[in-house]
C-alpha cells in the first residue's frame, strides 16, 4: 500500500481561528482526517504530521523518503518564502510531491506570491482552500 505524507508547516495548527476569512474554517484535525479516509478510500495510508520548526519539518521529510513513502502533500505555511533547507531536503528526497496553500497566495501581499518551494514539487495547488489537500492526495494517486 503507497504511503503518503501529509505536512503542514507553521501556524497551521491555528487552523479555524486564524483569519478564517482567508484560511477558511476548517482545523487542520479536520483536514487530516478528511485526507486520511479519503486515502483509504483511494487505498493508500496518509500520515499526517505538523509543526512550526523547520529542522522537524526536515527530519519528517527525511524520515519518509528513507521508509519509501510514494508522496508528499506538502502545506509549508510562511516557509514557502524563506526556507531553502525545506526547499532542499524535498528536493534531496525521492518523494513525489505537491505544494498546496489555502489561500491564492498569488492574490496576496506581493512577499507571497514567489515559493521557493514550487520548482521542486510536481504540482502546486493555491486558493482551494481544505479542497486543494483532496486534489493534491489524487494527482499523487492517479497521475504517478
Amino acid at each position: 500500500m503507497k504511503k503518503i505524507g501529509l505536512l503542514n508547516g507553521p501556524n497551521l495548527d491555528r487552523l479555524g481561528k486564524r483569519e478564517p476569512s482567508i484560511y477558511g474554517s476548517y482545523t487542520l484535525k479536520e483536514i487530516e482526517d478528511e485526507i486520511s479516509k479519503l486515502g483509504t478510500d483511494l487505498g493508500c495510508e496518509v500520515h499526517p504530521f505538523q509543526s512550526n520548526h523547520e529542522g522537524a519539518l526536515i527530519d519528517k521529510i527525511h524520515e519518509w523518503s528513507d521508509k519509501s513513502f510514494f508522496g508528499l502533500i506538502l502545506n509549508p505555511g510562511g516557509f514557502t518564502h524563506s526556507s531553502i533547507a525545506l526547499r532542499d531536503a524535498i528536493a534531496a528526497s525521492d518523494l513525489k510531491s505537491v505544494e498546496v496553500h489555502l489561500s491564492n497566495i498569488h492574490a496576496r501581499e506581493s512577499f507571497r506570491h514567489k515559493s521557493l518551494i514550487s520548482g521542486v514539487v510536481n504540482a502546486v495547488i493555491a486558493g482551494m482552500n481544505h479542497y486543494g489537500y483532496h486534489s493534491a492526495l489524487r494527482f499523487l494517486l492517479e497521475k504517478n
